[in-house]
């Protein structure tokens, strides 16, 4: 039985991978809760605070690749900048 937090991470893993979308797909969601085991290991978990879950999880993911590429196109430009100076 896995964690419901794993199964989470999972999901919004598998979304991000199948999709690259950041808004989380109505019957995706829900045929991953059905089909995954999610159901059967948390049965007192309803569909809705599932989604709400995996959404917010998927919303993280989605911020911090962003931060990162900024830190990484300002890294780029500083070290442009400084080949460039004498």
């Amino acid at each position: 039985m896995r964690k419901l937090t794993d199964y989470v991470e999972i999901a919004a893993d598998e979304y991000l991978r199948e999709t690259g979308k950041g808004e989380l797909d109505n019957l995706w969601i829900a045929e991953f809760f059905q089909d995954c085991g999610v159901l059967d290991d948390h049965p007192a978990q309803g569909l809705v605070g599932f989604y709400a879950l995996v959404q917010k999880a998927l919303t993280l993911k989605i911020e911090r690749a962003e931060k990162l590429a900024r830190l990484e196109r300002e890294k780029s430009s500083h070290a442009a900048k400084r080949q460039h100076k004498p």
